[in-house]
């Protein structure tokens, strides 16, 4: 393990300061005017002495060190890294927008509600729903609202008998989280050797007690679910409701749409699919489509039109209620919407089909060195298995980690769980044919170091600026700031 040495941080040197104010023009106050003498300290904060220029430089460094998809590929699986134009952020940026207050009369807050009005009509044309909300936050609290809805129905019907939520064992973790966190008992259904649905195993599951089935498709395999429609018949006629989770709808744009397939309600997550920052915690818009049944239950408010006038709606008394202060993170919202009108209909198709090319690209190269579960055509990411790297004596963490050192993001790992050793790799439609093939060979180089000499790759990396960590330890003592005394 290699040591870090003259750590950034300790740049101080007693005396130097990094500011100049002016002389006081009013009379001074002492400390114990403005403040309770049991607030003082009684010793100056030991607070790091540095010059301006210093600090200018500190935190240019620190920029440089993190990384973002305006530096480089990353090929994340699962996530949608995708490019982000700058003409959305310059949008987002409007004074209009930008200035505009959730406490402003609705009056003149009329370009803004036009704006989501029509993103809600856009989004329910893409995937096939009668209505939007655009309040939720993110793509988990999307699927919580989407569930809640679900729930919300039966309760109006009288049915309080759906106690349970069908998840297949490939699906993202938010799902089962979600359903618990709703109040379902999650019951999982596996995969069958294709990598879909076990469709006679998801037979036996059906009953009176089942509220519905959540499932994406592509699922985290990258693999269409080519039984969708028999698998949304079997869900209705037990009663039940079809969710789509949208975290993989990057690979459907315009070539088909969830409601088409069967589902009653789908969330996107439009800081993947549709341009959005991804990454740095937020924030991220996780908007909710339901087919017409289900609208009166969408979260409120809902924005309407009168013919003259747009404005938010609370009269739903059938409504899961508010989920969200104010409506929705509305940059977001501008972004996404921005996105959509640059691209039209024609571009969005063009989205879906480069990302699944891409995807096939990649993976037709790849798989002659690393193991392939699912020998299909993949959508727009596909999920390799370092178990031969692993049997050889690297593991698919030790690959991803020498990808560091060929100046590559590593690609999602160990998701998802049903298959060992995972390696998710999702090129998006973003980048050039030059940065798949310098991945590809970046990937086929690895696997030629795995066999020769396995011990390089287990101590990767070699040439970033911090190497190899303790996992355990980072998480539970994680060192993430100055400690002031």
């Amino acid at each position: 393990m290699r040591k870090v040495t003259n750590l950034i941080f300790e740049k101080s040197v007693i005396g130097r300061k990094g500011y100049q104010l002016p002389e006081l023009d009013t009379p001074a106050l002492s400390a114990n005017t403005i403040f309770p003498a049991k607030l003082l300290r009684e010793q100056a904060a030991e607070l790091p002495e540095v010059s301006e220029v210093d600090a200018v430089r500190h935190f240019t460094e620190l920029s440089k060190r993190n990384y973002g998809v305006d530096q480089g590929f990353y090929p994340l699986g699962s996530c949608t890294m995708k490019y982000n134009p700058k003409i959305d952020e310059d949008l987002a940026r409007l004074k209009g927008f930008a200035d505009s207050h959730p406490y402003q009369p609705e009056e003149l807050s009329q370009g803004s509600l036009e704006l989501m009005y029509r993103l809600d009509s856009i989004l329910a044309e893409i995937t096939g729903m009668a209505r939007m909300s655009l309040v939720p936050a993110a793509g988990a609290h999307g699927e919580l609202a989407g569930v809640m809805a679900i729930k919300a129905y039966h309760r109006s019907r009288g049915d309080h008998k759906r106690r349970k939520f069908i998840v297949p064992d490939s699906a993202h973790g938010t799902n089962p989280a979600t359903a618990a966190a709703a109040g379902y008992e999650t019951v999982e259904v596996k995969s069958d050797e294709r990598g879909g649905v076990d469709v006679a195993e998801l037979k036996q599951l059906m009953g009176d007690d089942i509220a519905g089935l959540m499932l994406t498709n592509p699922n985290t395999l990258g693999l269409f679910e080519l039984n969708i429609v028999d698998i949304a018949a079997m869900v209705h006629d037990c009663g039940g409701l079809l969710y789509y989770d949208g975290a993989n709808a990057n690979a459907i744009l315009g070539i088909t749409r969830p409601g088409d397939m069967g589902f009653d309600v789908v969330h996107l997550n439009l800081h993947k699919t549709f341009a959005t920052p991804h990454g740095g915690g937020g924030p991220g818009a996780g908007p909710i489509g339901v087919k017409e049944r289900l609208v009166p239950f969408l979260p409120c408010p809902t924005v309407e039109f009168d013919g003259e006038k747009y404005f938010l709606d609370y009269a739903r008394p059938q409504s899961i209620g508010r989920i969200k202060n104010f409506y929705g993170h509305f940059a977001a919202l501008i972004r996404a919407y921005a996105y959509i009108l640059s691209m039209g209909a024609a571009g969005l198709r063009h989205v879906s089909d480069t990302a699944v090319l891409n995807a096939n690209y990649m993976l037709h190269h790849l798989k002659t060195r690393y193991d392939l579960p699912y020998d299909r055509i993949c959508m727009h990411e596909f999920v390799l298995s370092g178990t031969k790297q692993k049997q050889q004596g690297a593991s698919t963490l030790d690959i991803a980690k020498r990808l560091l050192d060929y100046g590559f993001h590593p690609p999602t790992v160990y998701f998802p769980l049903t298959v060992k050793e995972a390696i998710m790799i999702e090129p998006v439609e973003s980048e050039p044919k030059e940065t798949l093939d310098s991945f590809i060979d970046a990937m086929l180089k690895i696997a030629d170091e795995v066999e020769s000499n396995p011990a390089l790759v287990r101590s990767a990396p070699q040439t970033t600026v911090v190497g190899r960590l303790d996992e355990v330890k980072a998480v539970r003592q994680p060192v993430l700031r100055h400690v002031f005394k």
